[in-house]
């Protein structure tokens, strides 16, 4: 894996690749910025120990060490529920990526399209290796973030800094020793789900540093009898993991989320608005029954009817995405604000979740579900999507514009996404991490050739 990811270039890949890429980025530092203010990522902030010259806390004033603005860099991007989604490895790889990559790129000078190229690789690894890996017996105890993401960024992040194989195969092997996160916080209300990407993201960089100094970990780490394989799935890893196999990128199975909830509460929530707008008010409403994939209805926390401790645990529920878009009319952060809404609550009261035969047959390569009202008039009212509808480029822009511009201003925006949409023609790429500073210095998006 290793050796065929080295002989990657940037030219390798066509313009939809790579304008994909940068939405991925795009999307990442929005959900970041939007986030900063959260519990959760103030408590990483408070994590992070500061230093005079390390790498940059997205939103703040604050340089940290590489390690630690990672973790709180993924933890702010991962604080919305609303970070971009490789359904057939269930797993947000960008989280874990960027953060690296950032991090790196303030530490050792990259030019863009090393930058590029690298989050390629790492989208690519961690997918490949998710989807031989999971099945939804195991995402229910082990959470896919946490397991394969640190692999994929240990690869792209010893390729940005164009290690030798042996030394980016060790990468690879340390981080995987790192693998973890437990699927036990739908269940029990904790919030240590928002750190398992920080988690992944740190220990990816001190993967790197540690195969940079010469450590040597096991080639083996994926297939052997007690790697990777062995030790969660209880079974063999295929023969060979193949990136690019079929000529396909991975990062273009990435879908950027629309609303700011789990995966499998996406496509449900889609329907039911369109059920919405036929229903006129929610009070005759007798029964909901909500059909999908059978990966969706036994992932932890989306069967979860209530009582909801906290709005993470109505972002993973798909029954209360579905009432409380019926309720509201609309699919926004506002939808878990209000946990005991009663007629939320009512609505999820009534509410079936059932595994459908054909969404689960088409999963993953595509995400179906469909929601039926009846009402007590005896009226019908059901709308079926095959598929979830990804947030469009033009609203990821938005967003990032709005959530950026609170954060560092319009100007300083339209110069951060500008110097994004020319990344392959960046000298210095640590310049995009900088300008993500509430201070930073002068002419910091300037272009070298």
């Amino acid at each position: 894996m290793a050796r065929s990811a080295r002989a990657v270039e940037l030219a390798d890949f066509g313009p939809d690749v790579v304008a994909k890429t940068k939405l991925c980025l795009i999307d990442f530092l929005s959900c970041a910025f939007e986030a900063g203010g959260h519990p959760w990522s103030r408590q990483a902030l408070a994590a992070a120990h500061p230093a005079g010259s390390g790498a940059t806390i997205i939103g703040t004033s604050r340089l940290a060490s590489a390690a630690d603005a990672a973790f709180a860099n993924a933890v702010m991007g991962h604080g919305l529920v609303r970070e971009d989604m490789h359904a057939a490895s269930i797993s947000h790889h960008g989280v874990v990526i960027w953060p690296t990559l950032l991090a790196l790129s303030e530490q050792a000078p990259l030019r863009g399209t090393t930058l590029l190229v690298a989050a390629i690789i790492g989208y690519e690894a961690g997918a490949r290796i998710g989807r031989a890996l999971f099945n939804s017996d195991l995402a229910r105890l082990y959470r896919p973030t946490g397991l394969v993401a640190p692999l994929g960024a240990a690869l792209a992040g010893s390729l940005a800094l164009g290690l030798s194989e042996q030394a980016a195969t060790s990468a690879i092997a340390i981080a995987a020793n790192t693998s973890s996160g437990l699927n036990e916080w739908p269940h029990g209300g904790g919030s240590e789900m928002y750190f398992h990407p920080g988690f992944a993201a740190s220990n990816a960089l001190k993967a790197i540093a540690l195969a940079e100094a010469g450590a040597l970990a096991s080639e083996t780490i994926l297939e052997g009898e007690g790697g990777l394989f062995a030790a969660y799935r209880r079974q063999r890893a295929p023969d060979e993991i193949q990136l690019f196999a079929g000529g396909e990128a991975e990062i273009m199975a990435v879908y950027n989320k629309p609303a700011p909830a789990c995966n499998f509460a996406q496509t449900a929530s889609q329907a039911a608005l369109r059920v919405s707008h036929e229903l006129a008010e929610t009070e005759s409403v007798e029964r909901i029954i909500i059909r999908a994939p059978d990966a969706a209805v036994r992932y932890p926390g989306c069967d979860a009817k209530g009582p909801y401790r906290n709005a993470l645990q109505a972002k993973m529920s798909i029954p209360f995405g579905v009432a409380a878009t019926l309720a509201r009319g609309e699919i926004d952060e506002e939808n878990y604000a209000s946990l005991e809404d009663p007629e939320i609550l009512r609505l999820i009261a009534v509410t079936d979740l059932e595994s459908d035969t054909a969404f689960t047959a088409a999963f993953p390569a595509k995400q179906g579900a469909d929601v039926t009202v009846r009402r007590r008039d005896g009226k019908t009212i059901r709308h079926s999507l095959s598929d979830v509808v990804a947030a469009t480029p033009a609203e990821i822009r938005t967003r990032f514009r709005a959530a950026a511009a609170r954060a560092i201003g319009e100007d300083r925006t339209r110069r951060l996404e500008q110097a994004i949409d020319d990344c392959e023609q960046l000298a210095d790429a640590g310049v995009i991490a900088a300008a993500c500073r509430l201070e930073s210095p002068g002419q910091i998006l300037r272009t070298a050739s």
